[in-house]
């Protein structure tokens, strides 16, 4: 006899990852084009796998502290410093995470009560919702909206605020708009979170990967910030190393005691191979990361610019990241649809940008992480199969 267990009730809110779904679709396709996952089609520095491998010769497969090795603490207390002149101590102000996933669930679970409101921004990272639900938080959104750049409108944040607000997560460069924050931007949002008393989650795991100039003007260095935000990053974006699971966050010691005690209770400790592999990275010579976004630019001017030619679809150029974000609605089609549609007509895996949230539908999120080939000639199926439409 089965015992009749039912799932906790949390989870009745909780909905499968819609970038899931079309990634493990993709799987069972060979002959598709995957464009739907955010992965950087690079192997990672070679000194960092290098040092990962020595490492792993000398036998450093063993428990390794909570917060992560020194080592990898001190590299980034070194970060810090010299990427926002910001600093930070190794031994309580900085936790090593399972990628920048578990340092979001670690500050909401560790922050948020029942009831309280959660900030999100819509689109965004699918993460966020269930994340606030899952602590039983009440997430709302902030609209991203194409009008403004895909950009949260400070009028808009200041008037979702009640006497619930708690937390506000911000992201930029943002998955999936690819849109970023000006100075004076910032400096608006900082400011509403100082008056207004607001923790921050800044996920900010694609800061490197902007273009055109753009500079990442990182929140907890405005004035009142450092001591209200947990800053969150990885190396899987800027370091290719997407499977490693190599996360990270900042914050102040007051802040950071919460999470620490979630931690290892979650997950005692993060991988030390990885850690050493991370060391390696921030250690070694930086070229890698400027000629992958070299090449990640090369790749956004071509979707950008094939999109735009296409009949039918409207694209603004991203500013950050790696991930354009197109206007589909004149198909008539909602993103769930569209996307099924060139997964099964033009063999083609994109993602509906329903996915991240009520303001992305009409809109279809296409990773450019893929080699210029393949998206060369993902371009060409997409405009022969949506010719059918018009």
């Amino acid at each position: 006899m089965v015992s009749d267990f039912t799932p906790a009730e949390r989870l009745k809110r909780i909905k499968p990852s819609g970038i899931r779904r079309f990634f493990n679709l993709a799987q069972t396709m060979p002959d598709a084009i995957n464009l739907s996952v955010g992965e950087p089609d690079f192997t990672p520095p070679r000194e960092a796998l290098n040092l990962g491998w020595q490492a792993a010769q000398e036998g450093k497969t063993h428990y390794a502290p909570t917060n992560g090795i020194p080592e990898l603490r001190e590299a980034l207390v070194g970060k810090a410093g010299s990427d926002y002149n910001l600093k930070y101590d190794p031994n309580s102000e900085i936790l090593v995470t399972v990628g920048a996933t578990e340092a979001i669930f670690l500050a909401l679970e560790a922050f948020v009560n029942p009831g309280d409101e959660v900030l999100i921004p819509n689109p965004g990272f699918v993460l966020y919702e269930p994340g606030a639900l899952l602590t039983g938080g009440v997430p709302v959104s902030v609209p991203l909206l194409e009008e403004n750049e895909f950009k949260p409108s400070v009028d808009d944040v200041t008037s979702l605020i009640t006497d619930r607000s708690r937390v506000m997560i911000l992201n930029y460069p943002n998955n999936p708009t690819g849109a970023t924050l000006s100075h004076d931007e910032v400096a608006a949002l900082s400011k509403v979170a100082v008056e207004r008393d607001l923790l921050v989650i800044s996920d900010e795991v694609y800061e490197k990967i902007i273009y055109d100039s753009v500079r990442h003007y990182c929140i907890a260095t405005f004035p009142g910030m450092r001591e209200r935000t947990l800053l969150v990053n990885s190396f899987s974006k800027s370091y290719a190393m997407t499977g490693l699971r190599a996360g990270y966050v900042y914050g102040p010691k007051e802040l950071m005691a919460p999470l620490w005690l979630v931690h290892q209770y979650t997950v005692a400790c993060v991988d030390s191979l990885m850690q050493y592999v991370a060391v390696g990275a921030l250690r070694g010579p930086q070229n890698f990361v400027h000629d992958m976004v070299k090449e990640f630019d090369r790749r956004r001017m071509l979707v950008y610019k094939r999109l735009n030619e296409i009949d039918g679809f409207r694209c603004s150029l991203p500013k950050g990241a790696f991930y354009a974000f197109p206007n589909i609605r004149s198909f008539g089609m909602s993103s769930e649809d569209f996307a099924d549609f060139l997964s099964k007509e033009a063999r083609v895996i994109v993602v509906p940008g329903s996915a991240f949230g009520s303001h992305g539908e009409g809109y279809i999120r296409i990773s450019y992480a893929a080699a210029y080939e393949q998206l060369e000639e993902a371009l060409d199926r997409i405009e022969k199969t949506v010719k059918r439409l018009r």
